[in-house]
């Protein structure tokens, strides 16, 4: 007879979409045990099947080993992948405590599986019948081959335990930087209490402060008569850097943000030479030099020469434009004014204002949410013959801000898959950012039946005040159409090996390619049109403000490409030359790079490197290139349509279809390279990029 589930048991069963608001700190820490122990013993009937095949000289087939491997990886995926989902949407101290206290034993059997000997002897035997494999099996088994050998399979019996361990520790520092940069970005705030403090602030932020001090024992806070109240979130942060005329009160802030978890009680500064150090430590364990020839196993880009290869070619154009960008901002500024960092933003809003006659701000009201995704659908059913509705209160939620949506076939009214979409910043609960994210992957059960893909899209953008929508920021709208370009990757894939469906399987470097290029389409004249109209009275964008954003489109292009330069190139060096016997800290190695990669000097105060989320507590460590890698195969692949005739519709229709079917449908099963080359014909070009950034001489 089955074991009857406990109502805990049930919530993280690693079956369908989750039951969100059922599961707190008590569930976790009663569920996640039950299921490690039953992986365990799932994991121990494969390993005594494969052995006893062995000692006989059997053959493992593939159903007999990547199968019943997938299955026990995609339950614990699942259900850890939910605590984590929550812990960055919903975050709270017991939900924090359940996750510290199970996250080791999580990590302990990850490493159980990758390191299995009868599994990974399989796999070998395997890969002696490859000739038998189809093409996408393939690449799935050398990426577990792979993986596997990464996380330490093939180390002696001394040595396993302490990679283990390392691995254990580098997981719960992960976790303790990404808490420290919620919590130091949610406690810092700032109390504005006098008018002309606020002055040269725009109404839509004025209501924003005052909502801010609303939640914060100022009830009565008023966007005309304040208190309003300043933070370190990106939709307070961003526009008061931008608009206010208090520079005291913007040197204050900028301040604030680049220290972001480099004090106490939130200090990362520790953490971030601890991690740096374990993760050298696994790398000289697996017999590689240092942690970025690891990260580049796995990755599209060959070398860590290639990698300097590119960052170099993007650099020394950018730097000189950068020189000049900032002469520009200068001759706005006062003569009195010695150009600081907190100078930047504002000083170019007015060069922008005074070049384009565009006001960044008055552009909120042709964008507010609704509209938006409407004009964001309309694109994807014209590129990829989907329809996209809404479907509300079809699925349970973690937040009243969460919306559902469904995707079919346009033609067919076949449903596709179904995503999250949770827009709104939340300080203090939700991590900053945007990003999407797997909750369920295209994949056949055992009985046959399909599961389709199902996402969340997470942003962080001003929310809606009392009647007034969420009016967006045009770089919030392009960040909407980058996460959902990750979403279509996942959703529309036609793979059924969930291994390789989606982004699952596709090199790290290869991945933001369908995202980057889906922000292309947010300058595409029909795609403005179908989603620009004012909230209150539905007019479209004046004609002319979208020639002024066309213009715009490269406005301080140096600036921007050398600071992602900047931070590529400081991930890089970090995990390839820093060590501890180096003689400088790895902030110390990040000022030297400084020296060819930022205008403007380093401020003393700069620990930018504590709040680097993504390379200390996500996953791009010694990947962060991978921005500008992918850029490379995105820039150039919208280069196709506007090669096509952006102005033909069945032109772009049928390269839409195109794209479709191989960037969006194949995921992992071939490699990025054979992907692109099935889309555009050739190999990538670089130059695409360097025209779309304004960097070709």
């Amino acid at each position: 007879m089955a074991e009857a589930l406990s109502p805990y048991k049930e919530l993280l069963n690693g079956v369908g979409i989750p039951q969100f608001n059922a599961i707190d700190g008590e569930a976790v820490n009663q569920a996640i045990p039950d299921l490690l122990n039953q992986l365990e013993k799932e994991l121990e009937t494969i390993e005594y099947s494969l052995c006893n095949q062995a000692k006989l000289g059997i053959n493992p087939q593939w159903d007999e080993v990547l199968q019943p491997l997938q299955q026990i990886g995609e339950r614990l995926r699942w259900s850890w992948g939910v605590v984590n989902h929550l812990l960055g949407v919903c975050n709270n101290p017991e939900l924090r405590e359940a996750h510290q206290k199970q996250q080791a034993a999580v990590v302990k059997f990850t490493s159980r599986i990758s390191q299995s000997k009868a599994i990974y002897e399989a796999l070998e035997a395997l890969e002696s019948q490859a000739a038998g494999l189809g093409k996408c099996q393939n690449r799935i088994l050398q990426a577990e081959l792979l993986a596997m050998r990464l996380r330490g399979v093939g180390l002696s019996v001394e040595d396993q335990p302490i990679f283990n361990q390392l691995s254990e520790e580098l997981s719960a520092l992960a976790t303790s930087f990404s808490n420290n940069v919620l919590d130091a970005t949610a406690d810092w705030n700032l109390l504005i209490t006098e008018e002309v403090q606020m002055a040269g602030c725009p109404q839509s932020l004025r209501e924003l402060l005052a909502h801010a001090a609303q939640q914060k024992d100022h009830p009565k806070a008023s966007a005309e008569t304040g208190p309003w109240l300043l933070g370190l979130d990106q939709p307070r942060y961003g526009p008061f850097m931008q608009f206010s005329e208090s520079r005291q009160l913007r040197e204050k802030l900028y301040k604030a943000f680049i220290t972001r978890a480099s004090l106490e009680p939130n200090n990362n500064q520790i953490l971030v030479t601890k991690i740096l150090q374990l993760r050298q430590k696994k790398a000289a364990l697996l017999g590689y030099k240092n942690w970025a020839e690891v990260s580049l196993a796995s990755k599209m880009a060959p070398s860590v020469f290639a990698v300097e290869t590119l960052l170099e070619d993007l650099r020394s154009p950018s730097f000189t434009s950068c020189i000049k960008e900032l002469d520009d901002l200068r001759d706005m500024a006062p003569e009195a004014t010695d150009l600081q960092p907190w100078d930047v933003s504002f000083w170019a809003e007015k060069l922008r204002l005074q070049r384009f006659n565009l006001d960044s701000e008055s552009l909120r009201p042709w964008f507010p949410l609704p509209q938006v995704l409407d004009g964001l659908f309309d694109l994807c059913e014209r590129l990829f013959s989907i329809r996209i509705e809404a479907a509300d209160g079809g699925a349970p939620i973690w937040h009243s801000d969460v919306r559902y949506f469904k995707i079919y076939e346009k033609i067919s009214n076949e449903l596709l898959a179904s995503f999250y979409l949770d827009p709104y910043s939340r300080p203090g609960s939700k991590r900053g950012g945007a990003w999407m994210d797997e909750c369920l992957g295209r994949h056949r059960l055992s009985n046959g039946k399909l599961v389709l893909p199902v996402a969340y899209l997470i942003c962080n953008q001003s929310p809606p005040l009392g009647d007034t929508p969420s009016l967006m920021t045009f770089s919030e709208v392009e960040t909407l159409f980058h996460e959902f370009g990750h979403g279509l990757q996942h959703m529309l894939t036609r793979i059924e090996q969930p291994e390789a469906a989606g982004i699952n399987g596709v090199e790290w470097d290869a991945v933001e390619l369908p995202s980057q290029f889906m922000e292309n389409w947010c300058y595409d004249k029909k795609t403005l049109t179908s989603m620009a109209r004012h909230w209150k009275s539905g007019e479209p964008l004046p004609e002319e403000e979208h020639t002024k954003l066309l213009l715009a489109r490269n406005f301080m292009a140096g600036a921007n490409t050398l600071r992602q330069v900047h931070l590529a190139l400081t991930d890089l060096q970090l995990h390839a030359n820093w060590h501890l016997e180096s003689g400088i800290s790895p902030e110390q190695m990040r000022r030297e790079i400084a020296k060819t990669t930022s205008v403007l000097p380093l401020l003393e105060e700069d620990s930018l490197l504590c709040s680097f989320s993504h390379i200390f507590a996500g996953g791009y460590s010694a990947g962060y290139y991978s921005y500008k890698w992918a850029e490379v195969l995105s820039a150039d692949a919208f280069a196709a349509f506007e090669e096509a005739g952006l102005d033909d519709e069945l032109a772009v229709q049928e390269m839409g279809q195109r794209f479709r079917a191989t960037v969006l449908s194949l995921g992992g099963s071939e490699t990025p390279q054979q992907i692109f080359e099935a889309f555009r014909g050739r190999a990538p070009s670089a130059q695409a990029l360097l025209r779309h950034s304004g960097l070709l001489n």
